[in-house]
């Protein structure tokens, strides 16, 4: 049984269009706040978190100066209000 609250994987969502989209989303975002130039290669992971919308956790490859390099990012979406954020993008490496 599910936690409300809690951080579930979905199986199969790591290779949807959708989460793809979020997670093109997420580097964006990233390139933007830190004048940084990464470019999106693929979605390695994926979970889901409920919250006042969905919260999802992606782990996302990407080329960073010739080197592919996996990062965690946090992007939040409440669909009924048109609303998308970006909440977290770090290198994996600097995860606790």
């Amino acid at each position: 049984m599910a936690t409300v609250g809690g951080i579930k994987e979905v199986e199969g969502i790591a290779n949807s269009a959708e989460t793809e989209q979020l997670a093109r989303f997420a580097v964006d975002e990233h390139n933007k706040k830190e004048n940084a130039l990464l470019e999106f290669v693929r979605v390695v992971e994926a979970k889901e978190q409920v919250v006042a919308g969905t919260l999802h956790h992606l782990t996302v490859e990407a080329v960073d100066a010739g080197k592919k390099k996996v990062y965690e990012a946090k992007v939040w979406v409440k669909p009924w209000l048109n609303f998308k954020e970006l909440q977290e993008f770090r290198h994996a490496a600097d995860s606790a």
